[in-house]
């Protein structure tokens, strides 16, 4: 995977995560098939909170893979 590639999939993956956590996205599928389908298959019955707090550790743990996969090119290969 080209660096091109890499951060165009983590700018996708933020933006879809920021929506989640910060634009009602969380609201917006609480309780819905769609949460259980784009999250987590429990996530259905988490409440928006819940659906929140996954968004924010998504995000913290993604961001730390794509610094990695940064600074080892060998790292972006595991994904790809």
């Amino acid at each position: 995977m080209s660096l091109t590639e890499l951060v165009a999939c983590y700018l996708l993956n933020l933006l879809f995560w920021l929506w989640v956590v910060r634009w009602g996205g969380a609201e917006w599928l609480e309780g819905t098939f769609a949460s259980g389908f784009l999250i987590n298959i429990f996530a259905s019955r988490w409440s928006a909170e819940g659906i929140k707090l996954f968004g924010v550790l998504t995000i913290l743990i993604s961001t730390i893979l794509f610094l990695v996969a940064i600074f080892y090119p060998d790292f972006r290969y595991f994904f790809s």
